[in-house]
């Protein structure tokens, strides 16, 4: 999504080439950091999320929820198969953000 062809390119992008990255002794600048940080890597977080918190749901307490059975399959199972799924999105995630946060303390451009 990041290096779509024909976009401008991301608003990340641009801030990570417009300015310097934020001051973080000040409260100011560790709100701008924070602010910054929440803008990396939003959609795979997101999916991620929701992924985790339905499956978990889903395998705990199938019998709270009424549910017995979905299109065949037993929801523990569908439940750990949705939990395992929103693991490689959520380390995708802390990945960009870790490669964010390096490269903008470092001052390069990815």
């Amino acid at each position: 999504m990041l290096d779509r062809i024909g976009a401008n390119g991301h608003k990340v992008q641009h801030l990570m080439t417009q300015a310097a990255p934020p001051d973080r002794s000040s409260k100011a600048g560790r709100k701008a950091w924070r602010r910054e940080m929440r803008m990396v890597a939003v959609r795979p977080r997101r999916w991620g999320l929701w992924l985790l918190a339905t499956g978990l749901l889903v395998w705990v307490m199938p019998s709270a929820l009424g549910v017995h059975a979905l299109f065949g399959w037993s929801p523990s199972l569908i439940g750990i198969v949705l939990t395992l799924a929103a693991l490689p999105l959520l380390t995708i995630a802390a990945v960009r953000r870790r490669r964010f946060a390096r490269g903008r303390m470092m001052g390069e451009q990815r």
